[in-house]
């Protein structure tokens, strides 16, 4: 499988049942949502070109509206690259079919 394949076969489960951060767009805003771990009450969406975040439901609500908080180093962008570099190691690894 190729990191754009299984980027793409993630995206078919629902939401809160995915393991990789996906794009979402609104009004003009895109943030990367990045999947909710064991331990968060929800997710949350990472502006893509900006050091800000919001919770999941809030964006799902409101969309562009909702009121995004400053995050000292992680943007959408910075959430998106770390997930592929680290599925492209286990491609490398062998890890994936």
């Amino acid at each position: 499988m190729t990191l754009d394949e299984i980027f793409a076969d993630d995206l078919n489960n629902p939401p809160s049942e995915r393991s990789l951060p996906w794009k979402e767009s609104r009004d003009g805003v895109t943030v990367v949502i990045e999947p909710k771990p064991h331990w968060a009450e929800d997710m949350r969406a990472f502006r893509l070109d900006a050091c800000e975040y919001c919770r999941y439901a809030d964006w799902t609500a409101h969309g562009a509206r909702t009121r995004f908080y400053g995050h000292i180093d992680t943007s959408g962008d910075a959430v998106m690259m770390k997930a592929r570099a680290i599925i492209a190691r286990e491609i490398a690894g062998g890890l994936w079919n």
